[in-house]
């Protein structure tokens, strides 16, 4: 009875595990049965399924849009400067939400505000499946709306995984969920073409993530569990005071390792909404050059292309997020700088078949088809990497807010723009309206992805450089009251 009131360690959980003494009250159960993060270790794997879930869901919603881009084209009548605007409003949307949710989910209970959102995303996405064709306006406000949903639950679910595992168990889960980004996307473009192609009209793949989704809001409200911030790692978030907002922007800031990777990570996202949105309605463009397939002149329009380029974001990315995963954790043993190097591996060999790709698309899609597949799975090398280098160079009470600076930072100079820029290049560039110069526009607009994966590649080399020094300096943090008057001391003097 004496042991059931002291304060959860790892060492008394370990000790106590399998051992139950004769007598032992309610309170010595909770002692064995709860971590420090006051979640059980079933309810943290089942924790984590959910929340991959809802990842796979917020992808496969975002990507069912580039699966029936030539349908929505067709039956709005718009240009390709348009058409990169569905997903950059979306992205806008999620961007400037982001800060909000980082902030609250730093606060608040990040179950609560995960399940207002994604019911708010479900709802919103059905209503934009919808919009008749006079007003293509009110489809932008929606794709935009849909970003209040995926803010509210991207700036908060890794944080939760980080308060459930630690190390190299965490590095695993954290794979496990980043999986679903790939998946997702590739979903998103099989599910849109194939229900585009039963129901004969695009509207209805714009329907089904909504009700996956509200079996999400369910699986979060009753199967996930809030866990204690930092616990996990002897840190209680009672012991690590929180500074005000600008307080931890200034130390964010200060943070070379994150600053970098965060630009390095740009241009992931960059590449990445480029591709997403482009890729499909490339290689249909492709076809129709060369004779391959009719032009979309009427609605259904042939969506095999999305079906191909999905099934290769699927297994590509699989391959990607679990190599580069593996890839990390063998060459950890040889250097600490094994994760930014890794990073910066993934796409400076990404750019040069992502090239190939562009080029040899009117010549042979086989070799197209091998050269994407091949340059996904590089680029998807990072994904879980770089959310594993966030978590471990800031400390816990930071997080959210990191993640959220994160997410504005990359998608603002990333894939918010680069559709409708890629689009709007893709239009200055086109000197008639043949459909050879449809095709080779796009494709001269495209290969400016390539170079901005070789430039993510430098930031990655760069924070090779500082990533131990941050490291250390995050595991080794221990705030008092009097270390924050001091810094502001200093700062000033400064």
């Amino acid at each position: 009875d004496c042991i059931a009131i002291l304060p959860p360690s790892p060492t008394l959980s370990l000790t106590a595990e399998g051992s139950e003494e004769p007598g032992a009250g309610p309170s010595h159960h909770r002692e064995v049965e709860e971590p420090a993060s006051g979640v059980s270790s079933m309810r943290s794997v089942f924790t984590v399924i959910v929340l991959c879930f809802i990842n796979l869901l917020n992808y496969m919603d975002r990507f069912t849009v580039a699966g029936v881009l030539p349908d929505i084209e067709q039956y709005f009548g718009i240009n390709d400067g348009k058409s990169g605007l569905l997903q950059t409003v979306f992205i806008c949307s999620y961007m400037f939400l982001a800060p909000v949710f980082g902030y609250l989910g730093d606060r608040y209970n990040r179950k609560v505000i995960m399940s207002v959102g994604i019911g708010f995303w479900s709802v919103v996405t059905l209503a934009s499946s919808y919009m008749p064709r006079e007003y293509f306006w009110l489809l932008l406000l929606t794709r935009g709306l849909v970003g209040v949903g995926e803010a509210s639950y991207s700036t908060i679910a890794p944080t939760i995984i980080a308060d459930l595992y630690v190390k190299e168990r965490r590095t695993q889960m954290l794979s496990v969920f980043y999986f679903a980004i790939p998946v997702g996307s590739g979903l998103g473009y099989i599910v849109g073409s194939k229900v585009d192609d039963m129901a004969g009209d695009w509207h209805w793949a714009l329907r089904v993530t909504p009700a996956l989704g509200l079996v999400a809001v369910v699986l979060l409200l009753f199967v996930v569990k809030e866990p204690k911030r930092g616990a996990i790692e002897a840190r209680p978030e009672h012991t690590l005071q929180r500074t005000s907002w600008l307080g931890d922007m200034k130390a964010l800031c200060r943070n070379p390792s994150f600053v970098l990777s965060t630009f390095g990570f740009t241009a992931v996202a960059f590449v990445t909404g480029s591709l997403a949105l482009w890729a499909p309605a490339f290689l249909f463009r492709a076809a129709v050059f060369t004779g391959e397939r009719p032009p979309c002149v009427k609605g259904p329009c042939d969506t095999s292309d999305s079906l191909y380029f999905g099934i290769i974001t699927v297994v590509s990315g699989i391959l990607g997020v679990a190599s580069g995963a593996e890839v990390s954790r063998r060459l950890r043993l040889r250097t600490p700088k094994a994760d930014p190097l890794v990073c910066a591996l993934g796409l400076l060999l990404s750019a040069p078949f992502l090239y190939l790709a562009i080029v040899f698309a009117q010549a042979s899609p086989t070799a197209t088809y091998v050269f994407i597949f091949l340059g996904e799975t590089f680029l998807s090398m990072n994904w879980a990497i770089v959310a594993d280098i966030l978590l471990y160079v800031v400390v816990p009470t930071r997080r959210a807010t990191a993640e959220a600076f994160q997410i504005v930072l990359s998608h603002l100079l990333g894939d918010a723009g680069s559709p409708y820029l890629i689009g709007l290049v893709s239009d200055s560039l086109k000197q008639t309206d043949s459909y050879l110069w449809q095709f080779r526009s796009l494709q001269l607009s495209l290969l400016t992805c390539t170079f901005v994966a070789v430039g993510g590649g430098a930031f990655f080399l760069a924070t090779a450089l500082f990533i131990e020094k941050d490291r250390q300096r995050a595991a080794n943090y221990t705030p008092s009251g009097e270390r924050y008057v001091k810094e502001s001391v200093e700062s000033k003097h400064r």
